[in-house]
């Protein structure tokens, strides 16, 4: 079945999203069958072009099914009650600000790395931060981080973030598997076995880096109006630019020198910062502030937020981060294809 019907299934989860949404929600399916059938057409001929969209199945499937507890239990979060402290008031704000229908819940990933996301639906979201986060960034600064998150739920963004991450996760043990290939290559060399085309082991070994030149090339538009939310929810402009400029300069951009090639080397892929965050796949710093810019010189458009007063942010203590993990973990690669 082609690749474009099962983006038709994946629109009952799409109601409500703009055009664009459905649009890129096509195209990643249309992506993934292209990146796996390639080499599982050159090992299995016809059979590898079923197999592809029988993953594509399991992709759209698993998408659409896996609430947010689960990714968050994946990530070992703990959730943060609903009452009057700091980031519990910022979100409750942030909701009403956005007209949300749900409040989402909040969760403390622990880990070291900076790095915020959100998962599940606009009716059921969750967001997620890390501990490094909070330590490293101001009251202000994360204000801005949440408020872009809720820009995401707000916008409808999360189908299509949530098939993305799980696109990620099929595609990554497939460059493992082109390491076990070339390893029997190496070994026909010995035992005079016919050798499987080297041509399908590299297209397998490159899987997860096209995989993520194709999203950078789909979220580009999706991470600029998740910033004009997020600016207009919290009116402080300057707050959201010096977290998306503290973020980068700790996360790194994928087009910079050597990120790209980080997908390319050993152990494969080696992710820096968490997934299903596509904080990797985020334009650079400097254009999302361009883009900021531009939209405040120019007219609102119709389904614009509405453009709020600078939040009140009062000098308290720092959130406590006692109980939500150790303070001295670093990040590593855990089991499914999860950094943090």
């Amino acid at each position: 079945m082609p690749a474009f019907l099962y983006s038709h299934v994946l629109s009952a989860s799409l109601t409500g999203t703009s055009r664009q949404n459905r649009a890129q929600a096509g195209l990643l399916l249309l992506g993934f069958v292209v990146l796996v059938a390639a080499p599982a057409m050159l090992l299995w001929s016809g059979t590898g072009l079923i197999v592809a969209l029988l993953l594509a199945a399991v992709v759209v499937a698993l998408s659409l099914y896996v609430p947010a507890e689960v990714v968050m239990r994946l990530y070992q979060a703990t959730p943060i009650p609903q009452d009057d402290t700091q980031l519990s008031s910022l979100i409750d704000v942030l909701a009403y600000r956005a007209d949300l229908p749900r409040r989402p819940d909040l969760y403390v990933v622990p880990s070291t790395t900076l790095n915020a996301f959100s998962v599940g639906s606009r009716e059921r979201p969750a967001i997620a931060v890390t501990e490094g986060l909070l330590r490293r960034l101001s009251l202000p600064e994360t204000a801005g981080v949440l408020a872009h998150e809720i820009g995401h739920i707000r916008n409808n963004d999360l189908p299509v973030l949530r098939l993305a991450d799980v696109v990620t996760r099929v595609l990554q043990p497939l460059s493992y598997a082109a390491l076990g290939l070339a390893a029997f290559n190496i070994a026909t060399f010995v035992t005079g076995w016919d050798p499987i085309s080297w041509w399908a082991v590299l297209l397998l070994y490159l899987v997860p880096a096209l995989s993520n030149l194709l999203q950078l090339s789909l979220s580009r538009e999706r991470e600029f109006e998740a910033d004009r939310t997020a600016e207009a929810l919290t009116g402080d402009r300057e707050a959201l630019v010096s977290a998306l400029r503290r973020l980068e300069t700790y996360t790194g951009h994928f087009w910079e020198t050597g990120h790209f090639w980080e997908d390319l080397m050993l152990p494969v892929p080696a992710r820096r910062v968490p997934q299903p965050s596509l904080l990797r796949s985020h334009p650079e710093a400097d254009e999302r502030v361009r883009q900021l810019a531009v939209e405040a010189s120019g007219p609102a458009g119709d389904h614009a937020p509405v453009r709020h007063a600078p939040l009140v942010i009062a000098e308290q203590p720092m959130f406590s981060l006692v109980g939500y993990g150790p303070g001295d973990m670093r990040p590593r690669y855990r089991w499914p294809g999860l950094w943090f």
